[in-house]
């Protein structure tokens, strides 16, 4: 087993603005809330679409919708924010395990979740959650979730400034230009910020 997850390659996150997150591993990549699809990713995860939801990616797959999805070794499950939802747009949060690495995306999240929203969302390794306040949850709020949903690591989207969003956290941190690491690194004690810069 040992032998196993030493083969296992490095997890890469990097962040491109917004909600725009790139998670690589070898050859397979991640890509959440993109501008554009220039950086070529196997899966692009949409946390808000507009109704119905635009075609888009070609050879990509375009995950823009609740439900449970499996390609290129990555298993995605996706759960409506319903009330956060309208007849125009849907917001989606998605759970996906990516060699054996757990990321939660948040997305576009602008209220607490409820207890029923919560079910399901165990054991998350990687968290991204929004750091700048309106018009998303506030600092307050994004602290609240963390703490409920106990990441090992968290990573805020959504921000020009992160002295708040730590100040509320209680933790400090440099911003990094990308994230590196494997999952025997991870701590089991407590949750690691994580900043990251363009």
């Amino acid at each position: 087993m040992g032998r196993f997850f030493d083969r296992i390659q490095h997890m890469v996150i990097t962040w491109h603005g917004e909600g725009c997150f790139k998670c690589q591993s070898g050859e397979i990549s991640i890509l959440s809330d993109p501008s554009t699809l220039r950086f070529k990713p196997n899966i692009v995860l949409r946390t808000l679409v507009k109704v119905p939801p635009e075609e888009e990616g070609g050879e990509i797959l375009v995950v823009n919708t609740p439900g449970e999805y499996d390609a290129f070794g990555v298993n995605i499950k996706g759960f409506q924010l319903k009330k956060e939802s309208t007849e125009s747009f849907i917001k989606t949060i998605y759970l996906v395990d990516f060699e054996g690495v757990r990321f939660c995306f948040l997305g576009h999240i602008s209220e607490m979740l409820e207890a029923t929203e919560m079910e399901g969302l165990e054991a998350i390794d990687v968290l991204f959650v929004p750091g700048g306040g309106k018009p998303f949850v506030s600092q307050g709020e994004a602290v609240k979730l963390i703490n409920q949903l106990a990441p090992k690591i968290v990573i805020p989207s959504f921000f020009k400034d992160t002295r708040e969003f730590m100040k509320e956290f209680g933790k400090q941190a440099e911003p990094l230009d990308k994230f590196t690491f494997k999952k025997k690194d991870l701590s089991e004690k407590g949750t690691e910020l994580v900043i990251l810069k363009i």
